[in-house]
């Protein structure tokens, strides 16, 4: 694969100074070594430029979007996804947003805190159909609950209801739910609580649901329609065509591509990164498995319940086909003894 990104950006360096420079290392080339061919071929790739970061990865995302650093790019992204201008006021905590540890195929998340005191919480999950919107608004109401303990807290006796903003859930999928499928020119779903009769109810939990698998077909057909298609493009496609043609027609895009050239040029610090998003896969490889198995499990436990009712009512049907029997023979005993008296 020719290194493509080289072209644009010259500071990436060649494959082979990279794989000297891991050789060289005696703690890099351990680390190397634990990994596939497969693996190291692609880390090698994203190096040299031959391949893209994929940007929603939690470790590239954080480094890319800090907001203590760059918060302006999480609020143009927030800004374009919300419809609404948006300023950060801070990064909150989010160990525990995940309820009972349930992070299992869980690939970026991050929570934070707008200046109007609603949250907002961005995660990526690598499999849609084991995120449904169930345990969306699980997370959702367990941030609404954080929240609502947080300001109580802070304003003590003071407190009001009113004091509890909205909370925004913004979910990308990297392979979204077969349900997604049903719209494919759509990239971006939005949900929020609305009565029927049109009264106005001031309900705090809104959801944006974005199929990135989605996105990337729609662009195959379309190329990139507008601002937020960019974005959206940025975060999940490592294909260099496509970065290519986007700081091609989106130049500000250009320098979030030269911090990551700088940050290959990092061996250590990116191979760490790296090492991290390859433990966390192979731990929702476990946990998928786990998942689906269990779901086997269930499933055959469902199929046992329906044949022991199966039995059950065929047993019932035997025992009233034999109380029937009984009661004929009985009647027949009784006619051949009026038959016997005459």
């Amino acid at each position: 694969m020719a290194n493509t990104l080289q072209l644009y950006f010259p500071k990436l360096r060649e494959r082979q100074q990279i794989l000297d420079d891991i050789l060289s290392r005696e703690n890099l080339k351990t680390i190397y070594d634990t990994w596939e061919e497969q693996q190291q071929n692609y880390f090698l790739d994203i190096c040299c430029g031959a391949r893209g970061v994929k940007m929603l990865y939690d470790s590239f995302f954080k480094e890319i979007f800090d907001p203590d650093v760059k918060p302006e790019r999480l609020e143009e992204l927030l800004s374009l996804l919300l419809e609404q201008q948006v300023k950060i006021l801070k990064v909150l905590p989010n160990d525990s947003t995940r309820i009972a540890d349930e992070s299992s195929l869980l690939i970026m998340d991050i929570v934070v805190q707008l200046e109007d005191g609603s949250i907002a919480n961005v995660e990526c999950q690598r499999i849609g159909y084991k995120f449904p919107g169930q345990r969306a608004a699980c997370y959702s109401a367990d941030l609404l609950l954080r929240q609502y303990k947080r300001v109580r807290g802070e304003k003590g006796k003071k407190f009001s209801y009113k004091d509890i903003k909205k909370v925004y859930s913004i979910i990308f999928y990297e392979q979204s739910p077969k349900e997604f499928h049903a719209f494919p020119n759509d990239s971006i779903h939005r949900s929020k609580q609305e009565t029927d009769t049109g009264v106005e109810v001031e309900l705090l939990q809104e959801f944006l649901f974005i199929p990135l698998d989605i996105m990337r077909k729609i662009y195959e057909n379309n190329g990139i329609r507008n601002k937020l298609e960019a974005w959206l493009i940025f975060l999940s496609d490592d294909n260099p065509e496509t970065i290519i043609q986007l700081i091609e027609e989106y130049p500000k895009f250009r320098e979030m591509y030269e911090e990551v050239c700088d940050l290959c040029l990092n061996t250590e610090k990116v191979m760490d990164m790296f090492s991290k998003e390859l433990l966390e896969l192979d731990r929702n490889t476990v946990q998928l498995m786990i998942d689906e198995m269990q779901d086997e499990i269930d499933s055959q436990k469902v199929q046992l319940q329906e044949k022991d009712t199966q039995l059950q009512e065929k047993d019932t049907q035997l025992q009233e086909k034999d109380a029937k029997l009984q009661e004929k023979d009985a009647y027949i005993a009784e006619l051949k003894a009026q038959l016997a008296k005459k």
